[in-house]
């Protein structure tokens, strides 16, 4: 499409909004962007409809079909409503349960959210103030419910928001009903066609009696009690960063029998300007420094933050030298499995019929810990509603153990179907009151585990393309490295290219072809090289970026040798870096 029938197609678009029932304000938005010169907002804002990626509907907020908005959040609810209002015509009454996070505007869309479902003849519990993911996906299991909804943009900056559907077993929509949703939300083709005037006999409020059976479900994964009993002064520094964890996560870790809990109290403040940090992520060093001076000044023996959401979270340990250093997201899912593991197999409840789930994306390292303790593993794609597809699909016929993403997200009970930083943060806590007692660090359990299974080093780089435009080059980039995939990577030669767009993997040295087992397919590349190093490449389905993830393996001896092994994989990844040409 030319870029002029893009405009045409954007004021096309615009007008319906100016002429259809959308509120004052709406209408006074778009006619402002049509009369400017520069058009390129108002073709940012109406150029396509917001699509469900990995994460859910995510985006500005904003008027227009391509922001979040209480037209496009109605949009997708009415869509949803429909969906389900088909898929279970037997029930007398569905049920659904909303949630919200601390973001500008989500108690707003959630509220509108509850008004649809209930003018649809649906029963919504919506939350009384602000909760975390997990606990909402664990309501929709505790509650019987069909499905829901939770408004959050989880990580993302804060002129972002965001819709992520649930289906009946708690965990994000996947096909064939995340592109139902989708083909129900496209039938409607005017906004007259959403309910938003409520029914208040169908809403019904959540609050403690919820917080207090979730609380109870994450106490009840604690592997060792008088691990815990003994170091029960451990000195945690915990941050919300602004959002949900601050209602659960220092109930959950005194709940679990830590008595120490140590807060961030600006970073308490409940706000969706996120008014101490660039960016609310705890993959960003910056959005937990101020974690790191209260851990500083109080000598705390772990930092932790999570997201606003409360699904992600962010750990920093004491290193040899007595210094804080962040642990990223592939290092926090490897000490999680392999102490959960660890005591699984000293509990004698390994029985050979467990497992544990990683995205395609995530350190191989995760795969060589549970073969070498007789667990199986299953590698799915980005996103934790896939890591939930696997546990609904095995349901009954297998254990599942624990599940994890380099993207700081994990799971380790299966009552929730989405990543739990309330329980990730109590697991992590108790590997640290273990390791005390061990009189170490999680930074030297760390290297004993590297010294045990090798040394894998990790990283991720992206490339942001805003707006059409940027869309398009990501387009060409993912494109190009199909037509053209490296030979080598880092000096080592590419053996293996697996291409999940067509489900297939080429063997350079067998020069031979294999179809990939996955559900779908997936606009993602992976290169792995003789020695192992792996590269995947894969545009994210939330944000306008292109990722690159990076993972090397070099040799690791002894202790002694960690910093130059570590230098060693800085190396080769700049050097994969370079020959990317990014």
């Amino acid at each position: 499409m030319q870029n002029q029938d893009v405009m045409k197609a954007v004021e096309q678009k615009a007008q319906i909004w100016l002429n259809g029932n959308y509120d004052e304000a709406t209408q006074k938005a778009i006619k402002t962007m049509m009369e400017k010169q520069d058009k390129t907002e108002l073709i940012d804002s109406f150029y396509k409809d917001l699509e469900f990626g990995t994460g859910g509907l995510r985006g500005i907020m904003g008027p227009g079909s391509n922001r979040i908005n209480i037209y496009t959040v109605g949009a997708a609810t009415q869509g949803l409503a429909n969906y389900l209002k088909k898929e279970f015509a037997s029930l007398p009454l569905i049920k659904v349960v909303i949630g919200y996070d601390c973001r500008n505007n989500s108690k707003l869309f959630a509220q509108v959210v509850a008004d649809i479902f209930s003018a649809n003849g649906i029963k919504a519990y919506i939350f009384e103030d602000l909760r975390p993911t997990p606990e909402i996906s664990y309501a929709i299991r505790q509650l019987d419910c069909q499905s829901g909804v939770i408004i959050t943009a989880s990580h993302n900056p804060k002129a972002y928001n965001g819709y992520k559907a649930y289906w009946n077993d708690g965990a994000q929509l996947t096909s064939p009903h995340d592109t139902n949703v989708i083909d129900e939300v496209n039938n409607i083709k005017s906004v007259d066609a959403i309910k938003f005037k409520g029914n208040p006999q169908l809403i019904e409020e959540l609050g403690e009696e919820m917080d207090t059976k979730f609380i109870n479900q994450v106490k009840s994964l604690v592997l060792d009690q008088g691990v815990i009993d003994r170091n029960k002064d451990l000195k945690i520094v915990y941050s919300p960063i602004h959002g949900t964890g601050v209602k659960i996560v220092p109930a959950a870790l005194k709940a679990c029998g830590f008595t120490n809990v140590i807060n961030v109290p600006e970073q308490d403040v409940v706000s969706g300007e996120f008014p101490t940090v660039i960016s609310p992520n705890p993959e960003e060093p910056a959005a937990l420094e101020m974690a790191l001076n209260k851990a500083r000044e109080t000598n705390a023996d772990i930092v932790m933050a999570s997201d606003p959401d409360g699904d992600r979270l962010g750990i920093a340990v004491k290193n040899d030298k007595g210094e804080y250093i962040l642990v990223n997201g592939n290092q926090t899912a490897t000490l999680l499995t392999w102490y959960i593991i660890k005591k699984w197999k000293e509990n004698n409840k390994l029985t050979g019929n467990e497992y544990i789930v990683k995205t395609i994306v995530t350190s191989e390292l995760l795969k060589e810990i549970a073969e070498k303790n007789g667990v199986e593993y299953f590698d799915v794609y980005t996103g934790f509603k896939w890591i939930a597809k696997v546990i609904r699909d095995l349901e009954g016929k297998k254990k599942y153990i624990c599940g994890g993403e380099e993207s700081y997200g994990f799971l380790p009970g299966d009552y929730v179907r989405d990543k739990d930083a309330v329980a990730a943060i109590t697991a992590a806590a108790e590997i640290a009151a273990w390791a005390k007692e061990q009189d170490k660090s999680l930074y030297d359990v760390l290297q004993d585990i590297y010294m045990e299974y090798g040394f894998s080093k990790e990283k991720m780089v992206y490339i942001v393309r805003e707006g059409k435009s940027g869309a398009d080059e990501i387009k060409q980039i993912m494109q190009n490295f199909r037509k053209t995939p490296p030979q080598t990577l880092g000096g080592d030669k590419v053996s293996i290219v697996k291409d999940y767009s067509t489900l297939e993997a080429f063997y350079a040295l067998e020069n031979k072809r294999q179809k990939l087992d996955f559900p779908e397919t997936s606009d993602a590349l992976q290169f792995f090289t003789e020695s192992g190093y792996k590269v995947s490449v894969r545009p994210s389905g939330t944000e306008p970026k292109i990722k690159f993830y990076f993972e090397v393996k070099v040799p690791l001896l002894s202790r002694n040798e960690f910093v130059n092994a570590n230098k060693k994989a800085d190396d080769i990844i700049a050097s994969i870096i370079k020959d990317l040409g990014i």
